[in-house]
């Protein structure tokens, strides 16, 4: 008699994508003064490459800028957030949605600021 003994083997392995913040206030801005940028970085801290399937803004003011390439296990990336003010005088608050194929799928960035209008 044969016996075959077919098992699966558990993977727990992943990738995570660890943001040392997850927000900025610019603060006042001028509109005249035009786009303004900041960054977000991230490391992955788990034990696959992590990979940034996309990144989508709350509106066409707001353009993020993010790697393409896998980032692997202990390495950092940026996130690159660049905000329009022309023609938007006064408070705003931005999001951009970071999709990954990390252990955690959605990250939420976000921004915000005071934008003081052309005179």
């Amino acid at each position: 008699m044969c016996l075959v003994t077919i098992g699966a083997v558990a993977d727990d392995s992943f990738a995570k994508a660890t943001f040392e913040v997850k927000s900025h206030d610019f603060g006042t801005i001028k509109e005249a003064n035009g786009p303004v940028s900041c960054t977000f970085e991230f490391t992955n801290t788990g034990d696959k490459p992590l990979l940034i399937i996309d990144a989508t803004a709350s509106c066409g003011c707001t353009r993020p800028e993010y790697p393409t390439k896998p980032i692997k296990p202990g390495k950092k990336g940026k996130i690159k957030v660049t905000y329009s003010p022309i023609g938007r005088p006064g408070a705003f608050k931005k999001t951009v949605k970071i999709k990954t194929n990390g252990k955690e799928r959605t990250t939420t960035l976000r921004i915000e600021g005071t934008v003081i209008p052309k005179k």
